[in-house]
């Protein structure tokens, strides 16, 4: 039985993490060793708590590949409360950092909820969607699961976190489509939301002034970057100068000038993949490129080869979620779409989103290893 079960272990997924994380470990040493925060803190203090989110991340990971999968349809409820409870929690306690109330603060250490959540939102959706599965195609049921996923999504704007909100509706879009909705219904959904998102941005209650700057600024930088405001183009422009002056190999890890002069702001996060760029090179940025898309294939194969929708769609949700930070980081550092503050999966700092992504995986690799059926609960 033991030799089954192995074999049915996702191997290329593992590689796949223990490379990422590599290149976090050594991405994140030359980030953090001569920046400064914008309170004058070394962000050398970062790094030690970083390899322990990594450790942290990796127990949480080996629970959830032991834990079975299908016994979270029983907890979604219970999680997906939970998760509404921490957005409160925020909302109402939270800690604001620059410019959004999206943390709490346990000790000395600060705990982003909105993170968990995207993963509850996931069961919660999987959990739904499952029980509803010979129904899965009817307008009510569909609205139903929109809902579940709108609440999380106004609460995370609130904050204002716009980058999270959208990564939430992008895990709803997949999962949604790999539940069964029609074309008809996409379409129709949008012509019903469109208004509201117009009224919203026309009102101010949508995004905040900044958050709308930045989408200025990135149509600017890319119709007629001579009217792109200085400071709000700032991290964009010095991310793709970082980039440029890596060439071929880099400039070697440790030796960049950008990553080491303090020039990219929030390069320890937002902008790790131009301190990738720079001192790893064209090589280093495709390598890393290459193992965050075998992950993303990886994870679809997991939800092709699945037992069960449950499995099916938390491995879809997985994916949107992947998917969505991937894309949207990798393109805010090159330009090619606006800044929203979204991290790179096993890449960049930050304890809660280390801890999500790899308790994620951990799940991922549960669905795999009781793809057959075999007795491991």
């Amino acid at each position: 039985m033991q030799s089954r079960l192995w074999r049915e272990y996702n191997w290329p997924l593992l590689i796949c993490v223990v490379v990422l994380l590599v290149f976090s470990a050594l991405a994140l040493y030359s980030a953090t060793l001569n920046a400064m925060a914008r309170t004058g803190i070394p962000l050398s203090r970062i790094y030690p708590w970083h390899l322990v989110y990594i450790v942290a991340g990796l127990a949480a990971m080996m629970v959830m590949t032991f834990f079975n999968y299908q016994l979270l349809s029983s907890l979604a409820r219970p999680i997906y409360i939970g998760g509404i409870v921490l957005l409160l929690l925020v909302l109402t306690i939270g800690r604001v950092s620059e410019g959004a109330r999206s943390w709490l603060e346990i000790g000395t250490r600060t705990f982003q909820p909105t993170e968990v959540v995207k993963l509850g939102v996931i069961i919660a959706l999987a959990a739904y969607w499952q029980h509803f599965e010979a129904q899965s195609g009817r307008w009510l049921i569909q609205l139903g699961g929109l809902l579940i996923a709108a609440v999380p999504t106004l609460m995370v704007l609130i904050q204002p976190d716009l980058g999270s909100a959208v990564v939430i509706v992008a895990i709803w879009a997949v999962m949604a489509w790999g539940a069964g909705m029609r074309m008809s219904q996409v379409l129709a959904l949008f012509l019903l939301i469109a208004p509201v998102l117009y009224v919203g941005w026309a009102t101010d209650q949508l995004l905040d002034d900044y958050q709308k700057r930045r989408l200025f600024t990135f149509y600017y930088l890319l119709v007629d970057p001579s009217q792109a405001d200085f400071n709000d183009s700032y991290n964009v422009v010095q991310a793709l100068n970082a980039i440029g002056q890596g060439g071929l190999f880099g400039a070697g890890l440790t030796h960049g000038l950008f990553s080491q002069g303090n020039y990219v702001p929030v390069q320890h996060t937002d902008f790790i993949f131009a301190v990738v760029g720079e001192e790893m090179g064209f090589i280093g940025g495709m390598m890393l490129i290459i193992f965050q898309a075998l992950l993303l294939w990886q994870t679809l194969t997991i939800a092709q080869q699945a037992r069960d929708k449950f499995g099916r769609l938390i491995a879809l949700g997985i994916f949107g979620m992947f998917f969505c930070h991937m894309v949207i980081n990798l393109g805010m550092n090159l330009s090619l779409l606006p800044v929203t503050g979204l991290p790179l999966p096993l890449i960049s700092a930050g304890g809660s989103f280390m801890i999500t992504v790899l308790a994620a995986i951990g799940i991922l690799q549960s669905i795999a290893l009781r793809r057959q059926r075999l007795s491991l609960a």
